[in-house]
């Protein structure tokens, strides 16, 4: 209908969610952020109980970068699909980091560069962490 506005989710317009996506092999995880208390949950499931246990740390790599903080405002929900575990696990980490960054650009901070630079952080940091990987291999 024109003239009206589309809801989405309770009392959220279209405006105020934010949806990206992360792959990693076959493995893709779609992430949709909006404002909230903080809640994560991949497939329904609380981000803490993501198994295998050893690889939650890599979950949790683009909160500690960017500060629980930032993560204190919004909600995140995750659905994933294909691959094996451990290519979930790294696509679920991407679209993390890119679903907290859109938001704060969309939603937050129309105007500054502040996320940008985050966003470019994080990913100078995985390509010196596969640089390292690469040089104690040989």
């Amino acid at each position: 209908r024109p003239g009206k506005k589309k809801t989405y989710h309770k009392n959220h317009t279209m405006n105020d969610i934010v949806q990206t996506f992360g792959r990693k092999k076959s493995s893709i995880a779609v992430a949709q952020c909006q404002k909230g208390k903080g809640l994560m949950k991949v497939n329904g499931v609380p981000i803490e109980l993501i198994q295998p246990q050893i690889l939650q740390y890599k979950l949790f790599e683009p909160i500690l970068l960017l500060g629980k903080d930032k993560y204190a405002q919004v909600d995140i929900r995750i659905r994933v699909r294909g691959g094996g575990q451990v290519s979930q696990i790294y696509a679920i980490r991407q679209a993390i980091s890119k679903a907290l960054v859109a938001y704060y650009q969309k939603c937050k901070y129309p105007n500054t560069q502040i996320t940008s630079f985050s966003l470019s952080l994080f990913f100078i940091v995985l390509k010196l962490k596969k640089k390292k990987r690469k040089i104690s291999m040989m």
